[in-house]
């Protein structure tokens, strides 16, 4: 039994005094959880627990790995706009674009027209109604009987 005792007390001096050093040499961008100083204090200050955590939660990756897959805005993404125009890739060109310069003039244009049609088909306020156009018509506004603020 003493035997045991000795070994496992060995494992853990070697243990704590690997994690000590890996610690104290290791890369400080790569330390996750706690500051390198606070790691230390742990390791030396909880025996075998201390050790344990630095290695499973302070000692980060081996090696510094950076993000393959990143999210890509759809009109950033070429294969997403091949797949949109059959092979073609759109181009910031008025040419290329769904509404260029000179279909957005004609849009405006047409509905310059109607909204003129539409001025023309409706009659002034006032005009051909009887209706005063300084009173308003719709219910709950202007004078009503039994109202002080009038």
């Amino acid at each position: 039994m003493p035997k045991l005792l000795i070994g496992l007390g060995l494992a853990l001096v070697i243990l704590t005094v690997y994690t000590l050093v890996d610690c104290a040499v290791f890369d400080r961008k790569r330390i996750r959880g706690l500051p390198r100083w606070v790691w230390i204090f742990v390791i030396v200050l909880v025996p075998l627990i201390g050790p344990l955590l630095w290695l499973l939660v302070g000692h980060g990756r081996s090696t510094p790995t950076s993000r393959s897959f990143r999210s890509v805005a759809p009109d950033d993404d070429l294969d997403f706009l091949r797949g949109l125009n059959g092979g073609g890739v759109t181009t910031a060109t008025s040419e290329n674009r769904p509404f260029n310069q000179k279909d957005q003039q004609e849009r405006i244009r047409r509905m310059e027209q109607d909204l003129a049609e539409l001025d023309k088909n409706d009659p002034a306020p006032g005009k051909g109604t009887g209706a005063d156009p300084k009173k308003k018509q719709e219910p709950g506004e202007g004078e009503q009987p039994g109202r002080r603020d009038v």
